[in-house]
């Protein structure tokens, strides 16, 4: 008997060695940390409403109906998670994805201008990068107005490049894709630049001992430094642009997007929805960031790396 107790605690204790040694273990108790304080922070925030609707009615429930109708009122301060899980459900599995009942159909609309914005940005981060490498006074001129642009606040700007943009007939997806621009051009620029002037000076030197021209010191040195920076940038960027998309769904009163979910939320203090949409705003940035950590590794794998 006391074998099989040593047995069973040595086979406890392996399991629970290997799950903290990997990333699923950590991950999973932060998670359960993060739910356990949501709870707490939901009836710490709705029992002052829930304690002044009971005594309006005249009523005084036990501890335990009152927890329950904290967690589970219609408009509430802060939606338990629960709520938000069964929101969700709803508008993610069983409403259909080409409907605006679906929270897919926003989540489209939104990746829509974040790809193209970020693609943008994208180009328009390493032409910059590109020409501040190869001309100095660029670096001087330049690069001190790029970094300025991104201390105005992305509020003040999105009205007046929607207002500019309608004025002259641009309306929709291109509008919400610039501002998107505006913000994921940055970390671009200021990785690839750091990138393109990674290589060693003694590799450099070496290639001007074989004489070899700018162009080839650009594609056959430069460049192939400048991939884990262009790489780690875009991460970067991807993310910088799901906001600067959802941003520029908020002044243009848009019908559909996560950004007219949130506003529509907040219109008609359906904070359950707004949650929803933020939860499914972050899984999205989380799945692109993925997605261009999968591609970093398979150009790298084709570049020769380990």
């Amino acid at each position: 008997m006391n074998a099989a107790l040593e047995t069973s605690a040595f086979a406890r204790e392996v399991w629970h060695r290997r799950a903290m040694a990997g990333n699923t273990g950590p991950v999973i108790v932060i998670l359960v940390a993060i739910v356990a304080i949501w709870y707490l922070a939901t009836f710490a925030l709705n029992a002052p409403f829930q304690r002044d609707l009971d005594e309006r009615a005249g009523r005084t429930p036990s501890f335990s109906e009152f927890v329950t109708e904290t967690m589970t009122q219609k408009k509430p301060t802060l939606p338990a998670p629960h709520q938000v899980a069964a929101d969700l459900y709803q508008t993610v599995v069983l409403a259909k994805p080409w409907k605006p009942s679906s929270l897919l159909y926003h989540c489209w609309v939104t990746l829509s201008s974040t790809l193209l914005g970020f693609a943008m940005g994208t180009a328009l981060g390493i032409a910059i990068a590109v020409a501040i490498v190869h001309a100095r006074s660029l670096d001087k001129s330049l690069m001190p107005w790029i970094i300025t642009s991104q201390t105005i606040p992305i509020l003040a700007i999105a009205p007046m490049v929607i207002v500019v943009l309608a004025s002259i007939g641009l309306k929709g997806l291109i509008p919400k894709a610039l501002i998107s621009t505006y913000l994921s051009f940055f970390p671009i620029t200021v990785g690839m630049v750091k990138g393109l002037r990674s290589p060693d000076p003694i590799l450099l030197d070496l290639m001007r001992t074989y004489n070899a021209s700018r162009a080839q010191v650009f594609f056959k040195l430069r460049v192939p430094a400048s991939v884990p920076f262009l790489f780690a940038s875009m991460k970067v960027a991807i993310a910088i642009s799901l906001v600067g998309a959802i941003v520029g769904e908020l002044p243009t009163g848009a019908v559909a997007g996560i950004g007219s979910r949130l506003l529509f939320g907040s219109y008609y203090s359906q904070t359950v929805q707004m949650w929803s949409a933020l939860i499914a705003a972050s899984v999205m940035a989380a799945v692109l960031v993925m997605i261009v950590g999968l591609v970093d590794r398979l150009v790298r794998r084709q570049m020769g790396a380990r």
